[in-house]
């Protein structure tokens, strides 16, 4: 039995020192691949790092919705530059967010849109980071077409993500589907087509229910998040760690290197 993790910010902050030790953890629950999507230009050499470290880790470069503010037209130029060195499974995370308070539409579509056409330029799937943005997040998919990826955390409507699985998009389902609140979450991990779903931590961030309040996610938890996934469909454990872990590579087939 394999899990993999499609998204985990092993970079971040607080795992500071703590990486190798959190790899080691996540292995003995059976994570055996954790994608490691970057944010913004400063931390791709970061990425980078723990992915040539470290086996069972795989980069994805990308400037993240809420860094765009800060960035420029030379980061999409370094962007591109990490992107031919070949070594990126994914383009990520890229998207759009509506949900933050004095959000600049104009540039969050300006460059989701550029990294887009990065990401068909080298044949690339992206990571997408999707929060009150779902229809204008498809018009931008339609607009620039690229060949499939992971819509992170969807948290979307029915319609809306048949939609992307029709763009060749898998849903990624992590830690909130642990909430018994998150009703609309927890229905469409239920009732979506298995061949579309992936499993993802997003650690430190998106907290399952099962941890203590304040304590940060890890991507040992994945497991335990894959769990509610079978007692949602009512399917061994087993069965849910084939199924995830195929349509990974299916969608993000560099990670079979």
């Amino acid at each position: 039995m394999q899990f993999i993790d499609t998204h985990c910010h092993l970079d971040a902050a607080e795992f500071c020192g703590t990486q190798t030790a959190l790899l080691h953890a996540a292995q003995r629950q059976h994570v055996t691949t954790i994608v490691v999507p970057s944010v913004a230009a400063n931390n791709f050499t970061a990425v980078r790092a723990l992915a040539q470290q470290h086996k069972n880790c795989a980069a994805a470069y990308g400037i993240h919705p809420l860094y765009v503010a800060s960035a420029t037209h030379h980061d999409l130029l370094t962007l591109r530059d990490f992107l031919r060195d070949g070594d990126a499974v994914a383009v990520g995370e890229i998207g759009l967010d509506f949900f933050v308070a004095n959000f600049d539409a104009a540039q969050q579509q300006f460059f989701f849109a550029e990294q887009l056409k990065l990401a068909r330029e080298f044949d690339l799937p992206v990571l997408l980071h999707v929060r009150k943005a779902v229809d204008a997040v498809l018009q931008n998919l339609r607009l620039h077409p690229v060949c499939g990826g992971i819509a992170h955390a969807f948290n979307g409507s029915r319609s809306q993500a048949d939609a992307l699985i029709k763009l060749g998009f898998k849903l990624g389902f992590g830690g909130a589907m642990t909430h018994n609140r998150a009703l609309r979450i927890r229905e469409l991990a239920t009732t979506l087509p298995l061949d579309s779903l992936v499993l993802e931590t997003d650690a430190p961030d998106m907290p399952p229910a099962f941890l203590a309040r304040g304590e940060a996610n890890t991507p040992e938890n994945l497991a335990r998040i894959a769990q509610t996934l079978a007692d949602l469909r009512g399917i061994p454990l087993a069965e849910i760690a084939e199924l995830t872990t195929f349509n990974a590579l299916q969608v993000l087939p560099l990670l079979r290197r």
